[in-house]
């Protein structure tokens, strides 16, 4: 079993990104993630059987405090959102990675970014070239995608199977 967790801003779509890869669906209405929620998916790599466990966090600070440390115990990998049409979600992205460093999560556990809302495409705020900068400076692979567009799905999966690869 791989956790990867999922962290980022309220409302940049972390758990229509998770309901997107384990369920290949798109969620109808969600309500804000009290503390943490989480899905499971098993895959196939290599000819190996893989559970993937994708931890969907609180966005919202006062439903974090008490569970912030259990979100970082023994995971295997990062998945940092923003939304492509809000700039504080991509420049709180800094505050983010220094949380998940403070938590103690080693160098060698793969993070990866993700733009999420890329369907919205009249009013994105985040240029790709932006985002693949910050990626780049902090050894991350760049993702951009809307979990909402079922045409973007293979992209949704290509974020959770590159790590369970890399894993």
């Amino acid at each position: 079993i791989f956790k990867i967790i999922v962290i980022g801003d309220s409302n940049v779509g972390k758990t229509c990104l998770t309901f997107r890869f384990c369920g290949g669906t798109f969620p109808d209405k969600t309500e804000a993630t009290i503390g943490v929620d989480f899905r499971e998916k098993t895959v196939e790599i290599e000819g190996e059987r893989i559970k993937v466990q994708v931890w969907d966090t609180a966005g919202q600070e006062r439903f974090r405090k008490s569970m912030v440390e259990h979100y970082y115990r023994n995971v295997h990998a990062v998945v940092f959102v923003y939304d492509v049409t809000k700039m504080t979600s991509f420049t709180n992205l800094k505050m983010w990675i220094e949380e998940c460093n403070g938590h103690a999560v080693p160098p060698l556990v793969p993070r990866v970014l993700v733009g999420n809302k890329c369907d919205l495409k009249d009013l994105i705020q985040v240029p790709s070239s932006m985002a693949l900068k910050f990626a780049d400076a902090h050894n991350m692979l760049l993702f951009e995608t809307s979990a909402k567009d079922p045409q973007e799905s293979q992209n949704v999966d290509a974020i959770f199977m590159c790590l369970a690869c890399r894993l």
